[in-house]
């Protein structure tokens, strides 16, 4: 019989929870395409819509989604709504799919 190894950090619960919410929330093409459009600096939804080619009502449905989350959150500038990433796990989420991508 072998020797079971302790783990060498327990993650809090809730923080494990927080990250398979993030996680399963970014597993949606179109959403991580947004947040890499975001991971840039804010942008208004025409923005968005024309770096992903996606139709606004879309993109409009995938920030609600990402914002009800708190992954993103939104300021008005005059008409424009701008958005960006807040959740610093998206930055993470990125740089692993592009590293492990190659």
């Amino acid at each position: 019989m072998g020797v079971t190894k302790p783990l060498l950090r327990r993650i809090d619960p809730a923080v494990l929870a927080r990250a398979a919410d993030i996680i399963r929330l970014l597993g949606h093409p179109e959403r991580l395409k947004i947040v890499e459009v975001l991971e840039r600096g804010e942008s208004n939804v025409s923005e968005i819509r024309e770096a992903v080619g996606l139709p606004q009502a879309i993109v409009s449905q995938h920030l609600a989604r990402l914002r009800g989350a708190n992954v993103v959150a939104s300021r008005r500038d005059g008409v424009h709504v701008l958005y960006r990433v807040i959740e610093p796990k998206v930055r993470h989420i990125l740089s692993c799919i592009r590293t492990c991508d190659t």
